[in-house]
């Protein structure tokens, strides 16, 4: 390589030629040689890309009994931890290498602006004590936010997005919050004041969504609460129950219904389509609304085609995840993932080879993979 007649141009040079090419051959560039990876992540050629779209992957989560307890009770296994993507637009899995992390079984649980979330364990401390960090996989950077109780990791769901880097972990009792503007570089503490535990909450600019069941230990009833970050306050309940008289009956036709953030200013609601009104009913399909914030309107974005609900329609636990206009559905058993692609208009397809082990149920997130996002 080094007398290659490449290593003879001036890196000016070679940099204005890689800049021209996707992102996609930049990455497989870096992974060439040495030489290569250390002229494609240099300042200067970072500038260059700064403009360059993101590659937007759908990244998954660890299974539950790998995160728990698989690499404790199988320590003297030598195994490398990576983060698994699969890129829609090239219909092929991906897999990005966390060994550059000092801790243990690092659990990656959202993403936001290029950046990973993830849970990890000290190396060296002997107890559980878990460590919220960000990082980013592609140019091994990573950051450690400040010590959090190990509680949070375990009943707290980790909400992100680019604004400020903010970050909240919420429960039904309390959530912390913590942004790149809080001069005390710690977590502010605040009571949830929900009245049950939060399902699905998402982080969709300065406001936060969750479905609570505010309804009988025999019948479930939805409702759609949120509450804006910088109004966040102990002395009253900042979270406020959003509805509206033209909405109807849009929480009673969908079953065990779940969040996911929408495109733009825009929310999702994914459950199963009841079939009528009973306590019990069956579902026919799997129903997307798409509700606007603005205009406070929901519609019909998309019902899962009756042939793919079959290979859902027997089991008893549903996952979904994704964010924009792409959502994946998992569940045990069926070996495969579902996926809803509203790019250029709705498409549903299946996504084969899925890796990892497990119950077969899947859970992950939107990852807009990027050289130059910073933590």
């Amino acid at each position: 390589m080094d007398d290659s007649p490449i290593n003879r141009l001036p890196q000016d040079i070679l940099h204005q030629i890689f800049s021209s090419l996707p992102l996609r051959q930049i990455m497989v560039c870096r992974s060439v040689s040495k030489l290569f990876n250390q002229m494609l992540t240099t300042p200067t050629f970072m500038d260059l890309i700064s403009t360059q779209s993101p590659l937007r992957f759908l990244a998954l989560r660890p299974p539950h009994h790998h995160h728990h307890h698989h690499q404790r009770q199988n320590s003297h296994v030598s195994s490398v931890p990576y983060l698994h993507v699969f890129d829609p637009d090239q219909n092929q899995w991906l897999r990005f290498s966390l060994s550059f992390l000092p801790f243990r079984s690092p659990h990656p649980v959202a993403s936001a602006n290029g950046l990973i979330y993830l849970w990890g364990e000290s190396p060296t401390s002997i107890e559980s004590n878990r460590s919220l960090v960000v990082c980013n996989p592609l140019t091994r950077q990573f950051q450690v936010l400040p010590q959090l109780g190990s509680a949070w990791s375990r009943h707290g769901s980790v909400l992100v997005n680019s604004v400020n880097h903010r970050v909240m972990v919420l429960t039904e009792l309390a959530a912390l919050y913590f942004s790149n503007t809080n001069k005390t570089n710690s977590w502010l503490t605040f009571s949830a004041n929900l009245p049950s535990k939060p399902r699905s909450p998402i982080l969709i600019s300065d406001s936060v969504f969750a479905l609570c069941d505010v309804g009988s230990p025999w019948r479930s009833q939805w409702k759609l609460f949120t509450c804006i970050l910088s109004r966040l306050n102990n002395n009253y309940n900042s979270w406020v129950c959003l509805e509206r008289h033209e909405w109807g009956d849009i929480f009673d036709i969908i079953k065990r219904p779940r969040l996911v953030r929408g495109k733009g200013n825009k929310l999702l609601m994914i459950g199963g389509l009841k079939s009528n009104f009973s306590l019990n009913s069956s579902c026919s399909t799997i129903l997307i609304l798409r509700l606007d914030l603005e205009r406070l309107e929901w519609e019909e974005a998309g019902r899962m085609p009756v042939e793919m609900y079959r290979s859902f329609q027997e089991s008893s636990k549903l996952k979904v995840f994704g964010g924009g206009d792409r959502v994946c559905f998992s569940a045990k058993r069926v070996g495969k993932l579902a996926l809803w692609d509203d790019c250029d208009g709705a498409v549903w397809r299946w996504i084969e080879g899925v890796p990892g082990g497990g119950d077969g149920l899947c859970r992950g997130f939107v990852f807009e993979a990027s050289l130059t996002a910073l933590p």
